[in-house]
């Protein structure tokens, strides 16, 4: 039996290819280095294969996108790995004052050779459910999603998380960050042609960034859009299974990959068709991505009625303690709930 690759395998191979594929391409990191290849070991073999390519950092995040935003506007295409999501804050002034800005305060002339780029890569891991406790646990992208000139791309096991870091490293001129949910890492990749339990459509998008419309086959009309992104969606499609032999509540996923800056347009269709939405995150509720979405949403249609709910994490830091980390951030349970709830909205 042919094992299935998995996201972290897939991150790993496309990194590879990425190396192989453009000499431009380089890795910056703490303790990124074979046998370690990183905290989730997503950059395993890089050093081996690469050894020139490949710079084990000090612990300083904000020194370390530094030199790589220099490299990216001197032609290179830096990768960079932060350990953990949390400490992406200690190179907030990197990305929100620097890097994010260059492309319109440099850039002068009309030649396309006067336009400056800064193409730069920065991936980190997000996310709880490990036990990690308030300071390794967090889901902080919702810091950046509204800073102009910066992308947020997460990766999810409906496609293949390969195929987009090697878009976002050799394609994409702009700096992106790089959202890999801990728990998505060992999730197998999905096939769509064997897949017994549900159909697939895919998306391209105009920015190379695909997203995935989920429906259960053979199944009525969906009653409700669920938009989730990264573990989220994962958790959304368990708890589709069990709302259609439980309750006989039928939903439609959409999963977008991209979601900053985001065309809102395949959600809103979705909703308008439904008449009820769902958002999940797994960062915190206030002030979050559902909100923006749920907001565009109503703007772009000015849908009435249309009945609403957003799931996300508790106002709180994340506990190390397994059943307190389970009450404070959301699964399955919460999921169903929220869906049998929004239907008696109306």
């Amino acid at each position: 039996m042919v094992k299935r690759q998995n996201v972290l395998d897939s991150i790993n191979s496309g990194l590879h290819q990425a190396f192989t594929s453009d000499s431009r391409v380089y890795l910056l990191g703490e303790d990124i280095l074979d046998p370690y290849g990183g905290a989730f070991r997503v950059s395993r073999g890089l050093s081996t294969a690469f050894p020139k390519r490949i710079w084990t950092t000090p612990i300083s995040e904000a020194g370390i996108v530094g030199i790589a935003t220099g490299m990216a506007m001197r032609g290179l295409l830096p990768v960079v790995e932060i350990m953990f999501g949390d400490f992406m804050t200690l190179a907030a002034d990197q990305i929100i004052n620097h890097l994010s800005k260059f492309a319109w305060m440099y850039s002068g002339g009309k030649s396309p050779a006067d336009r400056v780029t800064v193409p730069i890569v920065i991936r980190t891991p997000m996310g709880g459910r490990r036990g990690y406790g308030p300071t390794h646990s967090q889901t902080l992208e919702k810091l950046f999603l509204g800073v102009p000139g910066l992308k947020i791309v997460a990766p999810t096991h409906f496609g293949n998380p390969g195929n987009l870091i090697v878009h976002a490293i050799l394609k994409d001129q702009d700096p992106i960050i790089f959202i890999e949910n801990k728990l998505q890492y060992l999730l197998p990749l999905e096939n769509p042609e064997t897949n017994l339990d549900f159909e697939q459509f895919v998306d391209n998008g105009s920015q190379g960034y695909p997203t995935y419309i989920l429906k259960l086959h053979s199944a009525p009309s969906p009653q409700i859009t669920i938009a989730a992104y990264g573990y989220m969606a994962e958790l959304a499609r368990r708890t589709m299974l069990r709302l259609a032999y439980e309750n006989e509540i039928f939903c439609e996923l959409v999963n977008p990959t991209i979601i900053a800056p985001f065309d809102i347009s395949i959600i809103a269709e979705s909703a308008q068709r439904t008449r009820h939405l769902l958002i999940l995150e797994e960062g915190t509720l206030t002030l979050g991505w559902g909100a923006e979405i749920i907001s565009r949403v109503v703007e772009k249609f000015e849908l009435q009625p249309l009945a609403f709910k957003r799931v996300a994490t508790l106002e709180s830091p994340i506990p190390a303690s397994g059943p307190l980390e389970a009450a404070v951030i959301p699964g399955e349970e919460q999921i169903l709930q929220a869906c049998v709830g929004i239907l008696q909205q109306r």
